[in-house]
């Protein structure tokens, strides 16, 4: 393989992940519903109630990294705030997904510390994940607000979430690329809207 025809591979791959991230910046549905979620999380933050997130794979690497935006910071020193990620105990994990089935263990810990008024986030590049479809009938169960970050055509979680981010695409990895940057801004329209004129301007080292 010529090193040439890599160089034209990374330069399409790139241009294939600007085209997807433009695709939702054009989108002022996806806008509007990142903005309007962001709202709800912040005004349930508020009211003592956290978020919860999940997602497997890539997406549960996603869960832990926004929950650390949140507990540690984003942008800039601020008090920490209430979330939490399903993916990270692996006893839990094991043991659900030994005693009941894999498709339990997201569904079980929302029985076990979702309370009404929490914030659900479920992350899925294909919106059929069974675990996550099971964890958002919980949620209807227990009155806990749900947060759909989605890829393909929305799948079978779409209908089951108050508020749902679809990225228009197909390919795994660009959803992926296009969650990671829209979960950035999520908390970033959290902090806003949690933190109000403090946080009204960007840092400069982020206008740039």
């Amino acid at each position: 393989m010529h090193v040439e025809s890599v160089h034209s591979m990374v330069t399409g791959q790139l241009q294939h992940t600007l085209n997807t991230i433009a695709r939702v910046q054009a989108d002022k549905s996806i806008i509007a519903t990142v903005v309007e979620a962001g709202k709800a999380i912040a005004e349930a933050m508020k009211r003592d109630h956290k978020l919860i997130v999940a997602g497997n794979g890539g997406s549960a690497a996603d869960s832990q990294h926004l929950v650390a935006e949140f507990v540690s910071r984003l942008t800039r020193d601020r008090p920490a705030m209430p979330a939490v990620a399903l993916t990270t105990d692996t006893s839990i994990l094991t043991a659900i997904g030994n005693d009941f089935s894999y498709d339990n263990v997201f569904e079980r810990q929302i029985e076990a510390i979702g309370r009404p008024g929490d914030v659900f986030l479920a992350i899925s590049t294909s919106g059929n994940a069974k675990n996550l479809i099971k964890a958002l009938h919980m949620c209807r169960q227990k009155n806990i607000i749900s947060i759909g970050y989605l890829g393909n055509d929305g799948g079978q979680m779409a209908p089951l979430c108050d508020y749902k981010v679809i990225v228009p695409s197909r390919i795994t990895m660009h959803i992926q690329e296009s969650h990671l940057a829209l979960e950035h801004i999520l908390c970033m329209v959290v902090e806003r809207f949690y933190f109000g004129e403090e946080f009204d301007n960007v840092p400069q080292y982020l206008a740039e």
